[in-house]
């Protein structure tokens, strides 16, 4: 039974001060605004507060503290642990705020924090540049951004969050903060890699780089006998690849798409996707071995728009399926985790979901562990299991596979951590995203959020306060 509520006294506080739109759970759009991307998540928040622009923001937080509400900070809405809503509290949704300016000559984008990678990346691409940001255009740039944020440019520009100039930030108490590398230093060190655990971000600036309009794709995809050979190839082509390159390859089941020989539908596959940002030939040079590996079921590599690269994956994760993501850090790509992803892959209780293993390295490297708030970067390869399904009936089945393979991969010695995109349902110690950085972030949390107000996230608690 909820402990929280707002009367009517109190709903006419916050309607005097909010210029976007409230919506309550008697209004008759209440179920689609607390609908998010993950069909799991099924919460009834008391209020959602749509907000319009900064001073909505500060409105909603302020609410909130002094009424004592749970907050959850909705941008994208695609975290996988569902986040972005919450019971018996208050969303503060910036849906809503999705401008993007792009300044060609400091080559800089100011992007509010509704945004979505689409956004950023049509209004950037307009000008010939790019920034590094996620491999489905429909999620939210600010929890990506936050947590970490991998895309096909990884190896070349690092993560989404080396990429930030500064934020524009509300904090715990209220009051709007910039943040940068000569502006609240501690915070903005914070943020990068802390999630939301600081505040509400209203607005990032990112710094942007000469992509496109065209870049080159590696997409192809082998039958089920040439898994491990495929996954062989992927690890030896790892060791001298290009920064100019990067590839994800996946254990995934061919889908029912025309793209694909329909004898081959339903069957057990490897797929390597990747892109390579520089020429034509020296793309074709590097990605050669992944695409003669055997003969391909289908091979769409190529030159492509950059925009429709990034909108490329979307279908493949539409809004409400059924989602549970974890992901584990990897030293080397042994023998033993090509046997886990060949074992758990074909054993997957959905043919939706994939293992996943992501090259990293290159430019996520060249960046010390304790130079942000991420603290993963010394590993060559991420590895995801990406459960995707339909049937709320086979819930516990397709969690299971997940956490199990997640906790045997935990057991070998070249793996280590998690990554904050990929939670689960933020079961896991908050030590496991950030490490050696743990401390540090407790502090900053401790003077930016000292009651912990925003905690609907891979929670830092803030030191203990001293009673009155």
């Amino acid at each position: 039974m909820s402990t929280h509520t707002i009367g009517d006294q109190q709903l006419q506080v916050i309607h005097a001060a909010f210029t976007g739109t409230l919506v309550q759970p008697e209004d008759p759009g209440f179920d689609d605004a607390r609908a998010i991307w993950n069909g799991m998540v099924d919460k009834y928040p008391l209020l959602i507060a749509r907000c319009a622009d900064v001073d909505d923001v500060v409105t909603a937080v302020n609410f909130a503290r002094e009424n004592d509400l749970p907050v959850a900070i909705r941008g994208g809405g695609h975290n996988v642990a569902g986040s972005a809503i919450c019971d018996d509290g208050l969303v503060i949704d910036l849906s809503e705020m999705t401008n993007v300016v792009v300044d060609t000559e400091t080559r800089r984008a100011s992007v509010q924090g509704g945004a979505t990678i689409g956004d950023v990346d049509r209004a950037t691409q307009r000008h010939g540049l790019a920034t590094a940001l996620g491999v489905v255009s429909e999620t939210g740039i600010a929890g990506l951004t936050l947590n970490g944020g991998l895309g096909h440019l990884r190896r070349k520009y690092g993560l989404s969050l080396d990429n930030l100039t500064s934020v524009e930030i509300v904090t715990a108490d209220g009051v709007v903060r910039t943040a940068s590398d000569e502006e609240n230093t501690d915070l903005f060190w914070a943020i990068r890699g802390g999630g939301g655990n600081f505040g509400v971000v209203t607005n990032f600036e990112y710094k942007l780089h000469e992509v496109g309009p065209d870049v080159n794709m590696l997409f192809t995809w082998y039958g089920g006998d040439d898994v491990e050979d495929a996954l062989r190839a992927f690890r030896e082509y790892t060791t001298a690849a290009s920064r100019d390159g990067s590839v994800v390859a996946f254990y995934a089941f061919v889908p029912e798409d025309e793209t694909f020989p329909e004898e081959s539908w339903g069957d057990p596959a490897i797929a390597m996707i990747g892109c390579y940002d520089g020429p034509t030939d020296e793309a074709e040079a590097e990605f050669r071995e992944l695409r003669t590996v055997a003969e391909p079921i289908a091979d769409m590599s190529g030159p492509i728009e950059y925009t429709a690269l990034q909108t490329l994956l979307d279908e493949d994760y539409p809004d409400g399926l059924r989602y549970y993501w974890k992901a584990v850090y990897v030293e080397e790509l042994t023998d033993d985790i090509v046997d886990l992803v060949v074992r758990y892959g074909a054993d997957s209780p959905s043919h939706l979901s994939t293992v996943d293993v992501w090259h990293l390295g290159g430019a996520i490297g060249d960046v010390e562990p304790d130079a942000t708030a991420f603290w993963h970067r010394t590993n060559d390869y991420m590895l995801t299991f990406e459960a995707n399904w339909e049937d709320p009936a086979v819930d516990d089945e397709n969690v299971a596979w997940v956490r199990n393979g997640i906790e045997e991969l935990r057991e070998m010695l070249v793996t280590t951590g998690g990554y904050g995109n990929f939670p689960g349902f933020g079961e896991d110690p908050s030590q496991t995203l950030f490490g050696d950085n743990y401390n540090r972030l407790v502090d900053v949390k401790t003077v930016y959020d000292p009651e912990n107000l925003f905690k609907l996230n891979t929670n830092i608690e803030p030191h203990e306060q001293p009673s009155e």
